[in-house]
């Protein structure tokens, strides 16, 4: 991470159960906050992969959640079908949307149908319609993950869009991971968020953290650019994944 920038608070699991189950209660505590705000709203922005099964798995079965009232959208998205298994929007669809009553009038998906460029236009259009008084879209939480290379939602090492500060919104054609068209918020929307939380699981991803968070680097990786500017950062990590980190780490037990 850039030098001196502060690296969150890290806590480690045990399991991706366990971990899944407190990322769980985190979202429950965040959506109370923002109910009770004068928003009267939870904004909440996801990644995929295998976050999709950890919140699928402990999601439905919180009881006092209030999803008729989220705003839920994502932090990036492949062109693809919706029915493509590698489709975010799809893979939540399937396996959470239809268990926690969530209006589908509010969850913003990109269109799949159109040109990538036009695509990243049309999901900004409807970021600005649910924002209209911010300036950036500002999330109550934004869930992102990390690749072993350090990128984040779409925003690949040594790519020009790490250096991208007026849209909200970008397309990527060249992902150096498939496929390569894809649409992405932008590091001004990640860091504008009020908490920020990465979630990491398995040893693949170990040497990245380390470098990640116990590293200053003069050209960071594009995880570690991510600094809310007023918001808090956090990172959810099992013990796999936190296997090379030397530092303080607030551990947790079972619940």
């Amino acid at each position: 991470m850039a030098a001196g920038a502060p690296r969150g608070l890290v806590s480690v699991f045990p399991s991706p159960p366990e971990l899944g189950a407190s990322l769980c209660q985190l979202l429950l505590q965040e959506e109370a906050r923002a109910l009770a705000s004068p928003r009267r709203r939870f904004a909440l922005a996801l990644s995929g992969g295998g976050l999709v099964s950890l919140l699928a798995r402990e999601l439905p079965r919180a009881p006092a959640l209030r999803a008729q009232q989220w705003l839920l959208a994502f932090c990036d998205e492949r062109l693809l079908d919706f029915g493509d298994p590698e489709s975010t929007y799809g893979a939540y669809r399937t396996n959470l949307l239809s268990k926690i009553s969530i209006p589908e009038k509010q969850v913003l998906a990109i269109n799949p149908s159109l040109p990538v460029e036009q695509a990243a236009e049309d999901y900004a259009r409807k970021l600005k319609e649910e924002f209209p008084e911010d300036d950036v879209p500002i999330f109550d939480v934004l869930i992102l993950g990390v690749g072993p290379d350090g990128h984040t939602a779409s925003l690949f090492p040594d790519h020009p869009l790490l250096e991208e500060e007026e849209k909200i919104v970008a397309a990527i054609s060249d992902s150096p991971k498939p496929p390569p068209e894809r649409v992405t918020l932008t590091l001004p929307v990640l860091n504008a968020a009020r908490t920020v939380v990465f979630v990491a699981t398995g040893d693949g991803k170990a040497a990245v953290l380390k470098r990640i968070l116990e590293t200053d680097e003069k050209d960071p990786l594009p995880a570690a650019r991510v600094q809310p500017h007023s918001g808090r950062l956090l990172w959810f990590l099992d013990e796999a994944a936190a296997g090379e980190l030397t530092g303080p780490v607030e551990k947790h037990s079972v619940l």
